[in-house]
């Protein structure tokens, strides 16, 4: 009998021992997996963390680079701005009157209409030149220039561009009948104030058999050979 509760308080023994090993087990494990998962919540903290800030620079980065190509757009249409403001001052923007020393002058007979010539001045010169006014014309020893036809007045003074023309058209009987033979003909330009000629004027022969009348007229400069034989 004493031999069975000695067995039976040895086992029982036993069984508490195996059971507070079990305890001190689960124990140990447990702060184990407890200390285990602050190092797994940081490290995913960490690899969160990491693709916003990859996010947070790409934008600045990005902006960076928008500032420098945006400067560099301006920095080029400052340069093409200059050189617009150049143009101005181009030979080509230039302008001067018209003369006998920069144009080449030529009259013509003409078959339509009857008892009309044609004087045509041709920009020979490198720079733009104004046709003012009317040529002013003298005929052979004649102390008086040709009386200029008011009514042909253009809108615009005629300028012109080199090798660009300038006509004016004759009216060799203009009221009356020519009859007084002419065979010389001097052109004068006007300057831009209209007082007298100015620069060098053109010595022409005229076409043979000219004649011409105490009335005949001449027109304004025109741009076109068309408007310039209208009068």
């Amino acid at each position: 009998m004493r031999n069975l509760r000695f067995r039976s308080a040895a086992t029982a023994a036993t069984t508490a021992l195996v059971a507070a090993l079990a305890l001190t087990a689960c124990g140990q494990s447990d702060r184990a997996d407890a200390a285990s998962k602050p190092d797994t919540t940081t490290a995913s903290t960490a690899s969160s963390s990491t693709p916003k800030d990859e996010a947070t620079e790409k934008p600045q980065d990005s902006t960076g680079e928008n500032a420098q190509t945006a400067s560099s757009n301006n920095s080029g249409k400052g340069s093409s701005g200059n050189k617009s403001a150049d143009k101005p001052g181009d030979k080509s923007n230039a302008r001067t009157t018209c003369t006998g020393g920069n144009t080449k002058v030529t009259v013509t007979d003409v078959t339509r209409p009857i008892n009309h010539l044609l004087v045509t001045a041709t920009n020979t010169g490198k720079t733009n030149c104004d046709a003012y006014y009317a040529p002013l014309l003298g005929f052979d020893e004649a102390q008086a220039v040709t009386q200029i036809n008011e009514d042909s007045k253009p809108q615009a003074v005629v300028t012109l561009a080199p090798g660009e023309s300038a006509y004016a058209s004759i009216s060799l009987g203009g009221d009356g009948s020519p009859d007084i033979a002419a065979y010389k003909l001097s052109v004068h330009f006007a300057g831009r104030s209209n007082q007298g000629s100015v620069g060098s004027p053109a010595n022409l022969t005229l076409p043979k058999g000219t004649m011409v009348s105490d009335t005949t007229s001449v027109s304004y400069w025109q741009s076109t050979m068309a408007d310039a034989l209208i009068w």
